[in-house]
């Protein structure tokens, strides 16, 4: 999972976001919109403006531009009667660029801004389209841009959080000690955790964090096991990630006598990429979260025979924007890309699940519960498909 404060442009080359059903639906809202947008005409192509990373000179920013073209093309084809006037931009990954081109397309007719993917670059486009009363729906998960005309399209750690949490709870699982990375997205990832543990009604009943490194792992994995036993942790809800410690992690706490047997292991990140994380010892039995797998595996199937490659993992959040605008402008309403209609509780439906977006620029998504069994993922607990399922 893309840390939720990463700036680099090369962690996306490891993001693997699940993506799900390829249902374009908006549910009804109750309120009529009424302001924080422009008026479309939606009888005529509205003009959405996509924010991508092309002109960066790195392969990698290349790829991704490509397949969030693809994924906006393909979302688009599915809107039936509604128009789309889709319009690319490349933004060379810098926040310079991202604000010149946003205004560019602003004043080029764009209505919404889809993108751009990197934070800084989503600020800066977001604060170039404040002025002018258009919002940004941006591929960014980090929570610090979201906010006012800027709505984050990326899962952020909250919303993984409240869902393990409550899932845990309901398990009887409690008593839950967080072991996090002693850096920046592992102190986020600990306030994710500690937030939707006391709303669970769980009790956080220890922390225990490491130096991000080898040694520092080493050196703090008997003092964590000591202080879980000490406090009766029925669970181990751990930030790491597959990139970074924990393989290393995982197993030195079992070593110490935290066995999966003993207590229960919630990860915060996807256990399931890559996939050779799934044999490790270590995670056996663990729980995390991931929107589901067969609605992800039907986006990938429709992806490769359309353009004959596999999806850029990060693709399938531009057929969500694309998904919400097309919902959206099918109801005919003039207000229809308003803030308060973007956030519209019943929320929408793209191929990462039900999705809505929050007020404060952050979003809900649906997302199931996965065990890792016998080095394979099971579903333990289905996504749920509406904001009245389990898993809100």
């Amino acid at each position: 999972m893309l840390s939720v404060l990463s700036r680099a442009r090369k962690s996306l080359a490891n993001v693997a976001f699940g993506m799900a059903a390829l249902v374009l639906a908006a549910c009804q809202p109750g309120a009529g919109p009424t302001a924080g947008g422009p008026r479309i005409d939606a009888s005529a192509p509205v003009a959405v403006a996509l924010l991508v990373p092309s002109g960066s000179g790195q392969a990698s920013d290349e790829l991704l531009a490509r397949s969030l073209q693809n994924a906006a093309r393909l979302a688009i084809s599915d809107l039936g009667s509604v128009k789309i006037d889709l319009r690319v931009y490349n933004t060379s990954g810098q926040p310079g660029q991202a604000q010149a081109m946003t205004n560019k397309a602003i004043d080029e007719g764009a209505k919404i801004i889809l993108g751009p993917v990197f934070a800084q670059e989503a600020n800066a486009a977001g604060v170039a389209a404040a002025s002018r009363g258009i919002n940004v729906l941006a591929f960014s998960n980090n929570p610090d841009i979201a906010g006012g005309n800027v709505f984050i399209l990326g899962p952020t750690f909250d919303n993984t959080a409240a869902r393990l949490a409550s899932f845990a709870v309901r398990q009887g699982k409690r008593r839950i000690m967080i072991v996090h990375d002693q850096n920046v997205a592992g102190t986020l990832g600990r306030g994710a955790i500690e937030r939707s543990v006391a709303r669970a009604g769980g009790s956080v009943v220890a922390v225990g964090g490491y130096e991000f490194s080898q040694n520092g792992v080493v050196e703090a994995a008997p003092r964590i096991a000591a202080a879980a036993k000490s406090n009766s942790a029925d669970a181990l809800f751990l930030t790491a990630d597959t990139a970074g410690a924990l393989p290393l992690v995982s197993q030195l706490l079992t070593d110490s006598g935290m066995g999966p047997s003993d207590t229960q292991y919630i990860g915060l990140t996807r256990w399931d990429i890559p996939q050779a994380t799934l044999a490790l010892p270590g995670v056996q039995g663990g729980w995390f979260a991931m929107p589901d797998p067969a609605l992800y595996q039907q986006y990938q199937s429709r992806y490769q025979t359309a353009f004959g490659e596999a999806p850029h993992p990060i693709s399938g959040l531009a057929y969500d924007g694309i998904a919400a605008i097309g919902a959206l402008i099918k109801q005919g309403r003039s207000n229809a890309l308003t803030a308060e209609a973007l956030t519209q509780g019943a929320g929408f439906v793209g191929v990462n699940g039900v999705f809505r977006l929050r007020t404060d620029g952050q979003n809900e998504r649906g997302l199931a519960i996965a065990q890792v069994r016998n080095n394979q993922v099971v579903i333990i607990d289905a996504a749920p498909r509406s904001f009245g399922g389990a898993g809100f």
